[in-house]
């Protein structure tokens, strides 16, 4: 499921505490119309390659700037669940769309934890949950848009282990926690995409090395440069033929060396865009663009 935008822009009440936020001098108009034809050319990119995309327009008012990223306020689950979140910033809290989560899951269970809001307590969805929806585990790096009691709350109701940690990143102020999981790390069916160096503590670091490698993932390393370019922001999907791909970034796909990018043939296919304008103003990459849907 991937959301076409109507307003996109530097969304005000994300930048404070997602670093990767940038003004590049691109406002209004302009910057919607550059955003549109980014997300295009990765809905023409994944369905070039027989990969089922289901395209919902934004509505233009109320505006909704980071409403190109749906996998923070649903996610959707093989078992039918359908969980919505609660989300950090108030704008976005107007991204909830009953009308798609009924068109795409008319029969699902609805898990709804938006009301959280109200406490001022937090949990964005497949940004600040990284799943191995294989072994039902759920990596989580702890911030204000990821609540630990949410945590544990959502383990309980979706039967999942959790492996918490704090991930940071170097900025003008200093390091400060990195806004969503999502960025930090992929978890793919055979591999795994980590930048471990941003775990500070050794302990929580080694944890989340462990978890992977004892449900066998094969490691793949990024520096803090190279998740800055959104290289750790990729997802793993299938396309009608059950082919692999790895959907990232232009960007992402750049700052990858051969032995990574090596790694990841032999497991799938890569395919990447370019989203200059969408991670600039956005600080998000392709991975935040995509919500799994899982089909009979």
């Amino acid at each position: 499921m991937m959301i076409r935008p109507a307003s996109f822009r530097l969304n005000e009440q994300t930048a404070v505490n997602n670093y990767y936020q940038k003004q590049n001098g691109i406002f209004g108009e302009s910057a919607n119309e550059l955003a549109l034809s980014e997300f295009d050319a990765l809905v023409n990119l994944l369905r070039n390659n027989r990969i089922r995309v289901s395209v919902f327009d934004d509505m233009p008012y109320p505006e909704k700037p980071d409403c190109l990223f749906p996998n923070n306020w649903i996610s959707f689950h093989e078992d039918d669940a359908v969980v919505l979140y609660p989300m950090f910033a108030v704008n976005r809290r107007l991204e909830r769309r009953l009308d798609i989560l009924h068109y795409l899951k008319p029969d699902g269970a609805i898990i709804d934890l938006s009301e959280w809001e109200n406490q001022e307590k937090f949990l964005e969805g497949t940004g600040s949950l990284v799943l191995d929806r294989l072994n039902r585990v759920a990596y989580a790096s702890l911030s204000l848009r990821t609540n630990k009691e949410l945590l544990d709350l959502w383990a309980e109701r979706l039967n999942y282990q959790i492996v918490e940690f704090r991930a940071f990143q170097n900025t003008d102020e200093g390091p400060m926690p990195i806004y969503h999981t999502n960025v930090v790390m992929s978890v793919c069916t055979e591999l795994a995409v980590l930048c471990a160096d941003c775990i500070y503590d050794q302990q929580e670091r080694t944890r989340v090395l462990s978890s992977l490698e004892n449900t066998g993932r094969q490691l793949i390393l990024i520096s803090e440069k190279q998740m800055n370019q959104f290289a750790g922001n990729m997802l793993e999907v299938r396309n009608e033929v059950n082919d692999i791909f790895f959907v990232m970034s232009d960007a992402a796909f750049h700052s990858l060396d051969s032995g990574q990018i090596s790694l990841l043939e032999k497991a799938g296919s890569i395919i990447h865009a370019p989203l200059n304008c969408i991670e600039t103003l956005g600080g998000g990459s392709a991975r935040c663009m995509l919500a799994e849907v899982f089909n009979d």
